[in-house]
């Protein structure tokens, strides 16, 4: 019988082939996207585990936040900026799942996030969640989910306006463009909440500031954030 099924997977992986998203490779288990060279080559911060890192210092004086880490550092032409394009445009939300994974694996390993309740994913506008098909920080949130098991609350706040990128503006303009855009729809849900609010990635942080701001306005609400990814500095 095990032979039997050693030649279904197989024929399976040449009719199907099962690769690696980072390399193409393979040598992979089949419960895995990543191959185990490129599983060991994610360039991790570490910053879950130390409180004042890089990414919380960003948000002084600008978000009161309980704790906050991004898990991978993002490089332009690196592994983790192709897994990122996979996940955001090519349809690619299994990557999204396995990377939530890892990302809720790591917050494991630290007792800095050991009282949240819930996992808020950075809303979409709808014309592009529809033209994308899913919402990347959603499928985050659902691989986090797995390990930390905890609910994810997607709509509980929603983005209806279209914005345009923030990376190429200034603080006043960034704040000019995103004042307002975020939308509260289930207050109820997350009262007397530690929330961590979750994102692919972290550029300015304007964006988290603003829906982390807009979740603030609810009664005895405390908030962390959690990015996959922050630019390499």
């Amino acid at each position: 019988m095990l032979r039997l099924k050693e030649i279904k997977q197989s024929l399976l992986h040449v009719v199907f082939p099962h690769v690696c998203d980072g390399c193409g490779s393979d040598l992979l288990n089949l419960e895995s996207n990543l191959c185990i060279r490129c599983l060991a080559s994610l360039p991790e911060t570490n910053f879950e585990m130390h409180s004042g890192n890089p990414v919380e210092k960003d948000f002084w004086g600008r978000l009161p936040l309980v704790g906050a880490s991004a898990h991978l550092y993002f490089t332009k032409e690196s592994l983790v900026q192709h897994l990122m394009h996979q996940l955001k445009y090519r349809g690619n939300n299994q990557i999204g799942l396995q990377l939530g994974r890892i990302m809720g694996n790591a917050l494991n390993t630290s007792n800095r996030f050991n009282d949240i309740d819930a996992l808020i994913p950075l809303p979409l506008f709808p014309s592009r969640e529809k033209k994308r098909g899913y919402n990347q920080a959603k499928v985050l949130c659902d691989g986090m989910a797995e390990v930390l098991s905890l609910p994810v609350l997607a709509g509980v706040i929603t983005r209806p306006q279209h914005t345009e990128t923030q990376t190429k503006k200034g603080r006043i303009e960034r704040w000019k463009n995103i004042e307002g855009i975020f939308c509260l729809i289930d207050p109820a849900a997350i009262r007397n909440k530690h929330l961590l609010l979750v994102d692919d990635v972290i550029t300015t942080g304007a964006t988290l500031e603003a829906c982390g701001n807009e979740l603030l306005t609810v009664e005895n609400i405390r908030l962390s954030v959690a990015t996959l990814c922050v630019a390499s500095r």
